[in-house]
């Protein structure tokens, strides 16, 4: 594919070959499996997929501190979940209650979820987009010293571009939060704001401020079976392409392998290299299991990227 982007961080590798396959096979005009441009639907998670989630999500980084302003205003949260966490610094119970919900288990999920939509409840839209842009302003990775900006996947950057390049609509499908993930979403990975799907916070129009507001509720999780109802319900396609890491990503890989031809990726994070991305499998074990099952094309880090993010000369 001379005259399209490339994919330098990727390996010559039967996944790459796999990709690249399927982009000469949707697109070729007169094949037996040729998808129309308008057809042309690629759905990414985000955490774990786009941008590294460990040592804890990038979200929840930012909720900490607006935990810690809320427990210092009250100090009577600071003695509950998730606000102990927050001002102890002891983040193994954060850490526990996020390995609880992909194992299926989300009984303090809903203490977690009760703090986020209470973080945001009475901000203006306008309001809450500034404090995100402030955070990932000032913020840094908590083990590898950098911006998040230099924390995405630059194999997946290298991704979603080849595929606008053959004329794919990308959208990510996250069970983060929607307005969070709509901040950076054009500018780490060059996907345009609207879209994002994902978790979304109760919103209300205040009339006398003409301004949108959060209210303290959670308008529904995006996670599990609940993607592609969302992917449906925000684009009215059933994308031909997918990229997930986790269990939950698994209804969303397989609602894309209803196409007559569909690719489903899987992001195994097996590095061992020491290339800052840390190896894990905990929240994903159904998902590898699941990619034997049902033919997921598994991307391994170790093995198919050649680099996991932007190049150092990239790098603040």
């Amino acid at each position: 594919m001379p005259d399209l982007p490339d994919l330098p961080s990727w390996r010559a590798t039967p996944t790459r070959a796999a990709i690249e396959d399927f982009l000469a096979a949707v697109t070729t005009e007169g094949g037996p499996d040729f998808v129309p441009p308008e057809r042309r639907v690629a759905v990414f998670d985000n955490d774990g997929t786009l941008w590294t989630e460990k040592p804890m999500l990038v979200q929840l980084h930012y909720l900490l501190e607006q935990w810690k302003v809320a427990a210092e205003a009250d100090p009577a949260l600071a003695t509950t979940q998730p606000y102990q966490a927050a001002v102890s610094g002891d983040l193994a119970w954060l850490g526990a209650a996020v390995d609880k919900h992909y194992a299926g288990d989300d009984a303090d999920l809903g203490l977690i979820i009760a703090a986020v939509s209470a973080a945001s409840a009475g901000s203006s839209v306008e309001e809450y987009e500034a404090s995100v842009a402030a955070f990932f302003r000032d913020a840094r990775h908590l083990t590898l010293d950098r911006s998040y900006a230099h924390t995405v996947y630059q194999p997946m950057v290298e991704l979603v571009r080849l595929l606008d390049a053959h004329d794919f609509r990308t959208y990510i499908v996250s069970g983060g939060e929607r307005d969070f993930m709509r901040l950076i979403a054009q500018d780490y990975y060059g996907i345009p704001t609207q879209r994002v799907i994902g978790t979304a916070l109760g919103l209300e129009y205040d009339a006398e401020h003409n301004v949108v507001r959060y209210r303290s509720a959670l308008s529904f999780f995006d996670d599990g079976p609940e993607k592609p109802v969302r992917i449906w319900t925000r684009t009215g396609r059933r994308p031909i392409l997918a990229v997930g890491n986790s269990n939950g990503d698994v209804p969303m890989l397989r609602f894309a392998q209803g196409n007559p031809r569909s690719l489903a990726l899987l992001v195994n994070h097996d590095d061992d290299t020491e290339r800052g991305d840390q190896p894990y499998a905990k929240g994903a074990e159904k998902a590898i299991e699941a990619a034997g099952v049902h033919g997921f094309t598994v991307i391994s880090v170790r093995d198919d990227w050649s680099r996991v993010f932007p190049p150092d000369d990239a790098q603040d």
